[in-house]
């Protein structure tokens, strides 16, 4: 049976977070929100809970899972980035976007793109999930809510924790974050920008 905790959406309580940084420290698979939608998530290093993610959301070995990051000088850690790519995402961070970059050494193998060698990166704009990578001190592998055979994210945590009480380890209440995934940009050195998915972010500056 998985743990539930009410944290509150604007001054998460301490204690719960640690609580939660355990649970993820030790192998758990969590469901949080995010600013666009409600997520699961797993320790980077932990590739159990990672497979259990797949079999939740019943993913292939394609599937890019993201690196859910604090801030710019993580995504850097974990993607190259050029000086035109930072200004665009200096730009748009935090905020509801995946931005697919180029891998660097510090990304497993397991967590690229087996072709491009790429990663999905975010930073989202949602103080319970700062407050949770602030504490874990890592990014957090995350892949969108999206159970098989539905259309849209799950939004409302009583109906999540009833859907997979037995398959995640706790499920995070921060009140309803929405059901529009993120905007997907791929950004190359120059700092283009290709639109791959438009979600909750704008995407009016850029050529789709």
């Amino acid at each position: 049976m998985s743990q539930f905790f009410e944290i509150h959406a604007e001054n998460p309580q301490p204690r719960l977070i640690s609580q939660a940084i355990a649970i993820i420290n030790q192998g758990g698979v969590v469901v949080y929100p995010t600013d666009s939608c409600y997520a699961l998530g797993c320790h980077i290093g932990n590739k159990k809970a990672m497979d259990r993610i797949a079999r939740i959301r019943q993913t292939d070995s394609s599937h890019n899972f993201t690196l859910v990051c604090r801030d710019l000088s993580e995504i850097a850690l974990y993607s190259k980035v050029s000086n035109a790519t930072y200004r665009v995402l200096k730009s748009l961070t935090p905020g509801a976007y995946t931005f697919v970059l180029k891998a660097t050494h510090e990304v497993p193998r397991r967590l690229q793109n087996p072709k491009r060698k790429t990663i999905g990166i975010r930073v989202p704009d949602n103080v319970i999930c700062q407050s949770l990578l602030t504490s874990l001190g890592e990014p957090m592998m995350s892949s969108t809510l999206l159970l098989p055979g539905r259309e849209h994210p799950e939004t409302d945590p009583l109906e999540i924790r009833e859907l997979l009480e037995k398959q995640v380890d706790l499920v995070i209440d921060g009140g309803n974050c929405g059901l529009d995934p993120t905007s997907v940009l791929h950004l190359d050195d120059d700092g283009a920008i290709t639109v791959t998915r438009q979600g909750k972010g704008d995407v009016s500056f850029a050529d789709q």
